[in-house]
């Protein structure tokens, strides 16, 4: 089984979530993931609360991590939902992914974020569908 670290390797590639965004990958298992954005001025709407798609890029990343992170096919989001439930009231957001289904073709998986201080920000439900290699 892949250790955390390679599994980061394998996603350092990922430019946009990892460098433009500043994800982090906390931890990861089989089917599981967890990351965290430590929320920055330029994740800020005009409100001052994070942007729905620096949310949203949280959520579809650590599905990634969740749905490829152990796999030798290749998963990618075919459809995606992203309900936003409260404005994050902490400094960081932390994402926890989990697969529920994943068949020949295709899995479903579920995100939850909420901010360190508990504040339950975000449910995404993701459909992905399975590539070749």
């Amino acid at each position: 089984m892949a250790t955390l670290e390679e599994i980061r390797d394998r996603f350092q590639n990922d430019h946009f979530a990892s460098k433009a965004v500043g994800i982090v990958i906390d931890s990861a298992e089989p089917g599981k993931a967890v990351c965290s954005l430590q929320l920055e001025p330029h994740h800020m709407n005009a409100n001052n609360v994070p942007m729905g798609g620096a949310v949203f890029t949280l959520a579809d990343f650590t599905c990634a991590v969740a749905a490829n992170g152990f796999e030798e096919r290749n998963t990618v989001s075919q459809n995606a939902s992203i309900t936003f439930l409260a404005p994050a009231k902490g400094k960081r957001l932390i994402a926890e992914a989990s697969r529920l289904r994943s068949g020949r073709t295709t899995a479903l998986l579920t995100v939850d974020i909420r901010d360190e201080l508990g504040t339950y920000v975000a449910h995404a439900t993701v459909n992905a569908y399975v590539v070749e290699s």
